[in-house]
């Protein structure tokens, strides 16, 4: 009933395996990778023929991660996986973006790609077992793809690079110091086609060396998913690249001089306008067959690239009149908005971002529910990117896979130089609204949130700047590496390469690659290129601030910590929540609480602080023996009088120790309500507290000397 291929090997301390042949046969190509006890199953189906019209390649890809997989049932009232994570987004751009550009170019049939997690063992992350198990789906299924593209995740340890790190090794980087990077590369035999870290603060040739051994250690991943397309591919989908060079030829010929002028214009909106008004010129010379050509929009994209691509190789200025490596210029600006508690505005030639910083409590960290458990997050990031900021009119939603990709790699770019939460107990929210953009608005992002945060008083370690490489590699070889790049020359160009970071080395670093050439040299003078603008940016931002504030926003919240014992967690929140609930009203302070007893007191009013403070120590500290305090009479005895003096703590005063002399009622010196000073004399054998009094002055509670008792007890 079953034709089933499976293909085996050792792939650094677990066995991968490749299946084919059980699990949904209709499907033109189905896969179950499995690492260690993780699998995931990628299926491939695409359309047999074009929609008339369509004009682009319409590759979707959906990861899922299935709560089954890890023995767990989802949160919520529905108990059904819901609307994707942030995660389940991210990983299935990690398998669009180095497999897209691998299949045949012209190739416009719909694809579709599904990657569905059945087993967690939350030891070997999924995402790398679907990346593989896609890639090893699109080989077998027939589709044109000039794959495939094995997948490998590296960790940096004392100096050496590790392979296929453990979940919990990258879980949390921030807090594990030994490990000082997290990065996840894709690539065919011969090229890296793409890489997303998250590093803490590595030198250029640190990071070229970890892209060097991911793209080593995935090559036995390549062979094994050829030895299984070997005896299990389908028959290959019958495509060939379409010739549309005579429509080209036509195109060219309509507006090559008018393509290349609109081009010349360095401004943005004007140079769209002017390329714009040239296709619509060509549009006009052409007949209606040519209109009607399906490779219409790729012969006016031939043109552009042409252009645009040529001018630079050949040794001319980019469109803006730079040269290869001068960043565009940048006015950085901090503090602009009144009330929030810490903003900045970032422009950097026509890309610019207004990031807000907002400082918040424990209770605002963000609840992560993940096949690895529930975690918190103190630290969250979020980009938006209107319609208006490109001059577009387009509908506006919940963020996309753009966005939240975009915002991630700013988060990654950002947590090598946050302070460590013992430090600073704040919870940090960062919001980037990109208010213009002509290229790398992401990179915008991690300098104005820098800006940003250090404008709120968040004490990062160092000022961290991110700039966008890019790269015109030609079928001659000639190459040239681009700092600060435009839209036009990501849109055009065969490289998106960003790199973020501090002075002292890479916090981040991202590439997506187009083309299947690029070479060592090239990634490092890329790097080397972005080290310099990486400087250049930091210095212009230094203008503006390059430290924290030591003073925070009036409207910020003030955060104190305190440490208790545990087994006094249960005191301090009382009954049913009676005490801590109190402790919040009396004071008007935010009260928060963990299982280690570490207590966070929150409120934009010093005095609110320090009663909450003043009542959570009085409920968990000890009395001293020895020390004096200030108390309240509470009841009157014949033998004594009980006095409450260390919170809710009460203490006998016999009546031998009220006064310097003999009493016969302790009413003679005493009555109730009355406030006294007491010494804190001792605990008798079956602990109760015993108090003095006779040895405190009572106008200032300061202890009376020797000699002074004595004169009293004379008298």
């Amino acid at each position: 009933m079953f034709n089933i291929t499976k293909k085996s090997i050792q792939w650094g301390d677990e066995t991968l395996t490749l299946e084919t042949g059980k699990v949904a046969r209709q499907a033109d190509g189905s896969v179950i990778a499995t690492l260690g006890e993780t699998s995931v199953m990628a299926n491939v189906t695409f359309a047999k023929e074009a929609k008339p019209g369509q004009d682009f390649f319409p590759l979707t890809v959906h990861y899922q991660e299935k709560y089954y997989a890890a023995g767990k049932i989802p949160g919520g009232f529905f108990k059904r996986e819901a609307r994707p994570s942030e995660k389940e987004t991210l990983v299935s751009r990690l398998i669009d973006r180095p497999c897209r550009p691998l299949f045949v170019p012209g190739f416009k049939n719909e694809v579709l790609v599904m990657a569905t997690v059945l087993s967690c063992d939350l030891v070997n992350d999924p995402d790398i077992v679907a990346m593989i198990a896609a890639s090893a789906a699109l080989t077998i299924s027939g589709v044109p793809f000039m794959g495939p593209i094995g997948a490998a995740r590296v960790g940096f340890v004392d100096g050496a690079y590790v392979l296929n790190p453990a979940m919990d090794d990258m879980t949390k980087l921030r807090d594990n110091p030994e490990q000082r990077l997290d990065l996840v590369i894709a690539g065919t035999k011969d090229a890296v086609m793409m890489v997303e870290s998250e590093a803490y603060e590595l030198s250029e040739e640190e990071m070229l060396g970890a892209v060097k051994f991911g793209h080593e250690q995935m090559q036995p991943v390549i062979d094994l998913i050829i030895s299984l397309a070997e005896d299990a591919a389908k028959e290959p989908f019958d495509f060939s690249p379409p010739d549309y060079s005579e429509l080209y030829a036509k195109v060219k010929a309509a507006g090559e001089t008018e393509m290349r002028a609109a081009f010349a214009i360095k401004d943005k909106q004007e140079r769209t306008n002017a390329i714009a008004a040239t296709v619509e010129l060509i549009k006009s010379k052409m007949t209606e067959e040519d209109l009607a050509d399906i490779n219409f929009g790729s012969a006016i994209k031939k043109l552009e690239s042409g252009i645009l691509r040529g001018d630079i190789i050949s040794g001319g200025a980019r469109i803006d009149g730079r040269d290869t490596r001068t960043v565009r210029p940048i006015v950085s600006e901090v503090g602009i908005l009144p009330r929030t508690h810490g903003s900045a505005l970032f422009t950097r030639g026509e890309t610019q971002g207004l990031v807000v910083t907002t400082l918040g409590t424990g209770d605002d960290e963000q609840i992560i529910d993940a096949l690895n458990g529930n975690f918190r997050s103190n630290f969250l990031l979020h980009y938006n990117f209107p319609p208006y900021s490109v001059g577009e009119v387009g509908r506006v939603g919940s963020p996309g896979r753009r966005e939240i990709g975009h915002g991630k790699l700013a988060w990654r770019a950002l947590q090598a130089v946050l302070p460590a939460a013992t430090d600073f107990p704040y919870t940090i929210r960062v919001v980037s609204e990109i208010t213009e953009s002509n290229g790398s608005s992401s990179m915008a992002t991690v300098c104005g949130s820098s800006l940003s945060m250090m404008d709120a008083g968040v004490p990062l370690k160092a000022p961290v700047a991110g700039v966008a490489m890019g790269l015109i590699l030609e079928d001659d070889g000639k190459w040239a590496v681009l700092t600060d790049i435009l839209g036009d020359e990501d849109h055009l160009g065969d490289m998106d390469f960003k790199v973020a970071g501090t002075e002292n080395g890479i916090t981040s670093l991202q590439m997506d690659i187009k083309v299947a050439g690029i070479t060592p040299a090239i990634m490092e003078q890329a790097l080397a290129q972005a080290k310099d603008g990486r400087m250049h940016i930091l210095g212009e931002m230094a203008k503006a601030l390059s430290a924290g504030r030591t003073e925070f926003s009036a409207h910020a919240p003030r955060i104190e910590t305190m440490q208790i014992p545990t087994d006094k967690i249960r005191e301090v929140i009382g009954s049913g929540g009676k005490v801590i609930r109190e402790i919040v009203e009396v004071s008007g302070a935010k009260v928060d609480i963990n299982d280690d007893g570490i207590i966070k007191i929150a409120s934009a009013n010093g005095d609110a602080i320090k009663k909450a403070y003043d009542m959570i120590y009085s409920i968990v500290a000890e009395p001293e023996e020895g020390k004096v305090y200030r108390g309240k009479v509470v009841k009157l005895v014949d033998f004594g009088a009980f006095v409450n003096f260390f919170g809710k703590r009460d203490g006998l005063v016999h009546v031998s120790q009220i006064a310097g002399k003999r009493l016969n009622h302790p009413n003679e010196a005493l009555k109730e309500g009355q406030e006294v000073w007491v010494k804190l004399l001792g605990f008798d054998d079956r602990g109760k507290v015993r108090l003095g009094m006779k040895m405190v002055d009572q106008e200032t509670g300061a202890e009376i000397a020797a000699e002074k008792k004595e004169e009293q007890a004379e008298g």
